[in-house]
């Protein structure tokens, strides 16, 4: 055994003699005065002083291991079948796509005439202030229900803002008063389902008892302002925002399109397919 180990070896040797690989000789790492300013920027970009000569040379020599350890890792393959190096490969072949989508400006006519046919993009919603008084299921229970029913007939007559009106209920550890809200932004604190109910309400008497996740309220709506499409010139730096976009989006989508088609995908056939000891078969994706 000894003495084939010994020959493997010496054939090994002698091959790389008299047959170089060339990955194996020296390569040549070649740093640019931009390459040195970017150091010194980055370095200068953290609030630091001027860079000395010392700190220079260990910054240039971790720049150089860097690009050493990247030059093998290739040279061994490491990049292969690396979930993250794909992922960050992808993401940048998008950021490409985005420099390469470079837009025209669109001009007046051309943006006046999008926003026409996408106008329900800008649509505002409903906005709806009002103040509420609150029963706690955790202090009443199941009983919260019947006490803000009970509580609805001492508020008639009264004016939202009458000082007497929170007394009636229990401490609430957010506002008694809401103003301007959107539905979305009520339906993030009391729920869809209360939001939705003061949604129906009109202005100007107390209503409920009306549900939330937190118990029961009783409602006074103090105004309401409908949802409405702003004017194109409101809202024109949007507009221009969302019209390029949507034409970056477009653009990139036709360029993989035409990536994509230059790609076969090859599946392998579903299980059912391979009965009775027959040879698997495969399927393609168009």
């Amino acid at each position: 055994m000894v003495h084939f180990v010994a020959i493997g070896l010496l054939l090994f040797v002698g091959y790389r003699l008299f047959h170089p690989d060339a990955s194996a000789q020296p390569g040549r790492i070649v740093l640019t005065e931009d390459d040195l300013r970017q150091i010194s920027v980055a370095w200068l970009a953290q609030g630091r002083p001027p860079l000395t000569p010392e700190q220079m040379k260990s910054l240039i020599e971790s720049k150089v291991r860097e690009e050493i350890l990247y030059r093998e890792a290739l040279a061994l393959g490491l990049e292969k079948d690396d979930t993250i190096v794909k992922r960050r490969l992808a993401q940048k072949m998008e950021f490409l796509a985005d420099d390469v989508a470079a837009l025209r400006e669109p001009s007046g006519a051309e943006l006046r005439d999008w926003f026409g046919k996408n106008s329900a993009r800008f649509a505002t919603s409903p906005r709806t202030s009002f103040r509420h008084v609150y029963f706690s299921l955790d202090r009443g229970g199941e009983r919260a229900h019947d006490a803000a029913a009970k509580a609805l007939p001492r508020l008639g007559g009264k004016r939202g803002d009458w000082s007497g009106a929170t007394t009636l209920g229990d401490p609430f550890m957010f506002q008694d008063y809401y103003a301007d809200r959107s539905f979305e932004q009520l339906a993030s604190v009391f729920g869809p389902g209360f939001a939705e109910a003061v949604a129906e309400l009109k202005p100007g008497a107390w209503r409920g008892p009306i549900e939330s996740g937190y118990g029961w309220h009783l409602v006074w709506i103090e105004s309401i302002t409908p949802g409405r499409v702003p004017a194109f010139e409101e809202i024109e730096p949007a507009v221009k925002a969302e019209w390029t976009a949507e034409q970056r989006e477009e653009m990139k989508r036709k360029a993989f399109e035409a990536i994509r088609t230059r790609y076969e995908v090859v599946l392998p056939a579903p299980p059912g397919n391979v009965a009775g000891g027959a040879a698997p078969t495969r399927r393609s994706l168009p």
